[in-house]
């Protein structure tokens, strides 16, 4: 059976020359940010806070992409909001579904010049027994060129905002049936976990990563607490402090070796910020218990990575710092380098790990056969001038 078999498009692609929204949207932004822009829109300021919680909660509780559900608010003044901001969704290009329960869909962004498609991104959902996680991106592309990484033979397009970030968990909600309106409540969700762990490297986008976070744990809305969010970073070094200052959720690193010179060709941002001031910065993690550990992410690579050796340096590496490790078996893509582990390999080190006292589960690969996996996730988008793009798009008309 091919992968196409396999896997199914639900939707049909959107438009090729998606116009770019017209109207500034207000999903993503935080509570200060929306009143700000109400404020700036006319609406008096003794009414902020309360047009501004009404408008909140069609968003992020009831899940409308239009004013004219948000009935708490004048029919006159329904309009006239729906003149000036935008809350509608992201466009879907694709979206399929792997034969292990795994989604994932292919969004495209605002386009910054008319006729021209707007970049496009991969979110991915994850089902398991009693959670459900939401893999999200932060960038169209990534920097980091880690090696056994997908996403890394991407260049960089662009960062997200904070409201396409917000817009992907908006759009699996939508797909999931998890608004009231679709019979779910706080208690009877499917999604349970975010993870920033898609395209990208979260820390090289702070500040949108940071306010849609804010949107995301907020009670009043999507409310998920962030010890049901992981932000997974491959080692920015001097943004992991004010990540757990400004942020507070919960922590992951991407090591994948446990010397220099490997994690040097494993992820080149090493020789940037080594291993030692890699785990001295987590050692210093504001927050960070027995209660609030940082997991430790390691894919594991046959023949580069997997010796019980690596497993013994691994636990010395790790003393004192409350961590848990995630192996994670490596996921093929077309051209990859690497191999993956044999899977006794796999448990000769994760048995060694989990009898030095730390929890070692090995990831279940999911959602390999719509290259859903982790490492997978890439888009076709490249970065290129707006004339080309342009030039490229009527080429395609």
């Amino acid at each position: 059976m091919t992968t196409l078999d396999i896997a199914h498009e639900s939707r049909e692609a959107a438009p090729a020359g998606a116009a770019p929204r017209a109207k500034p949207s207000l999903v993503g932004l935080t509570r200060p940010q929306l009143m700000d822009a109400l404020k700036d829109f006319g609406l008096p300021e003794k009414h902020l806070r309360m047009r501004a919680g009404q408008i909140w909660n069609g968003i992020y509780n009831r899940g409308l992409t239009r004013f004219d559900g948000m009935t708490t608010l004048s029919k006159e003044l329904r309009d006239k909001l729906g003149q000036g901001f935008d809350i509608s969704r992201l466009d879907i290009v694709t979206e399929q579904k792997s034969i292990d329960g795994t989604r994932k869909w292919l969004l495209r962004l605002p386009s910054a010049v008319p006729g021209v498609p707007g970049p496009e991104i991969e979110t991915v959902y994850i089902p398991e027994e009693g959670r459900g996680t939401l893999c999200v991106s932060s960038q169209v592309g990534c920097t980091l060129t880690c090696t056994f990484c997908h996403t890394g033979t991407q260049k960089l397009v662009r960062n997200l905002t904070a409201g396409e970030i917000v817009g992907q968990i908006l759009i699996a909600r939508d797909a999931l049936g998890e608004w009231p309106d679709g019979g779910r409540n706080s208690e009877d969700r499917l999604i349970t976990n975010i993870v920033m762990m898609g395209m990208g490297e979260p820390l090289y986008n702070f500040e949108n990563v940071r306010d849609a976070l804010e949107v995301v744990s907020d009670g009043e809305g999507l409310s998920l607490s962030k010890r049901r969010i992981t932000l997974s970073t491959s080692g920015v070094v001097p943004m992991i402090e004010k990540a757990g200052e400004e942020i507070g959720c919960m922590l992951a690193i991407s090591l994948h070796a446990v010397n220099d010179e490997t994690r040097n060709k494993l992820v080149p941002l090493n020789k940037k910020y080594p291993i030692k001031e890699l785990l001295d910065a987590c050692r210093n993690y504001p927050g960070v218990s027995n209660a609030r550990r940082i997991t430790f992410e390691y894919v594991m690579l046959k023949g580069v990575n997997d010796s019980i050796e690596d497993a013994k340096e691994l636990v010395r590496l790790l003393k004192g710092i409350p961590a848990k490790i995630n192996l994670i078996p490596f996921n093929p893509w077309p051209g990859s380098p690497y191999e993956c582990s044999d899977w006794a390999q796999i448990e000769k080190f994760a048995d060694f790990v989990n009898r030095a006292g730390y929890a070692s589960p090995v990831r279940t690969p999911r959602g390999r056969d719509i290259m859903a996996a982790c490492g997978q996730l890439k888009s076709e988008t490249v970065k290129k001038r707006a004339s080309e793009r342009f030039r490229d798009a009527r080429a395609e008309a």
